[in-house]
């Protein structure tokens, strides 16, 4: 008897990877192709639906069975530390509000978590009060989030409603590239059509996003960081010099774009000299300003005079 449960059982794990990767198949076929009846295929492929496996039976002469959109994987063993490793992956996506596949996560998590063994649980729950990865929490939706991830996936252009800074909309038309999450925000590297170069969208800013003509290759995200990261030549650029202690390297290199720029040197401190586009002057501003005493700007003079108008604002506005 244990020899036959151990034979359905392997024949139930190959039948779920068959019908994963044919889609569309009819018992028959399956039948003749695992050497069973088609009464026996009917009672495994019931056997599958009622482990979740999405199937879906058209009848007529050109029907048959196919495995809706979401594919179920077939098991995989994992070890004690791998199954961890995986849970506090998913666990940590707990602290943004948006996710572009929120739904999902928490569902593999939940299943991930009570499949698990007693004895695996209880060292899990011990592990949640003393491991935890931090996000700031942050109240903007991002309702666009999970089509701008496909759209990039598939390489569609969208037509979008972007909210500027100022607040007014404007319609764009971009080709996302990749997504990625930085200080609790979400934001969307894309080619812009508009302004002809490589853009960074706040994701929660994108009020409405539409598909915009034929699906075409995906952006490479590789050449997608080094545009963003200055490779790009389009657009006036200034040189930017500035001294950083040990601390100011530490909260420089917080924004992983500005990481590169920094020279660290052997005690902890750092330089940069860098090409930045001018139009990126007003945020370097605010950031030597937030960086105080951790940071000196020493070019150019108009980033310095935006620095020295800036803080001369907070003195005024703290004046007695």
């Amino acid at each position: 008897m244990e020899g036959l449960l151990m034979s359905k059982s392997r024949r139930l794990l190959e039948l779920m990877m068959a019908v994963n990767r044919k889609r569309r198949f009819k018992v028959r076929e399956l039948a003749e192709e695992f050497g069973v009846s088609t009464r026996t295929m009917l009672r495994d492929l019931q056997t599958l639906s009622e482990l979740g496996v999405p199937l879906y039976s058209e009848t007529g002469p050109n029907g048959g069975y196919q495995v809706l959109r979401e594919r179920v994987i077939a098991p995989i063993a994992f070890t004690e530390g791998e199954a961890a490793a995986v849970f506090f992956a998913i666990h940590a996506l707990r602290h943004y509000a948006e996710l572009p596949f929120e739904a999902e996560s928490a569902s593999a998590e939940r299943k991930f978590y009570l499949n698990m063994p007693g004895d695996i649980r209880e060292r899990i729950d011990g592990m949640k009060d003393r491991v935890d990865f931090l996000a700031p929490k942050r109240r903007a939706e991002a309702p666009c989030l999970g089509r701008l991830l496909e759209a990039a996936i598939r390489g569609q252009a969208l037509r979008i409603e972007y909210e500027a800074k100022n607040g007014a909309v404007e319609l764009r038309r971009i080709r996302p590239a990749l997504l990625y999450a930085d200080d609790g925000f979400w934001y969307c590297t894309a080619y812009c059509y508009e302004r002809e170069d490589y853009r960074v969208f706040r994701c929660d800013r994108v009020r409405r996003a539409e598909p915009d003509g034929p699906d075409l290759q995906p952006l490479d995200p590789d050449e997608v960081r080094e545009a963003r990261l200055g490779a790009a030549t389009a657009g006036e650029r200034i040189r930017l010099r500035a001294r950083l202690t040990a601390e100011g390297v530490r909260r420089w290199e917080s924004k992983h774009w500005l990481a590169p720029m920094v020279t660290v040197e052997g005690d902890g401190s750092g330089t940069v000299d860098a090409e930045v586009p001018r139009g990126d002057l007003p945020f370097f501003a605010e950031l030597f300003v937030a960086l105080g005493s951790e940071a000196e700007a020493e070019g150019p003079e108009e980033l310095r005079a935006e620095i020295r108008r800036r803080l001369a604002e907070r003195m005024e506005r703290y004046r007695e």
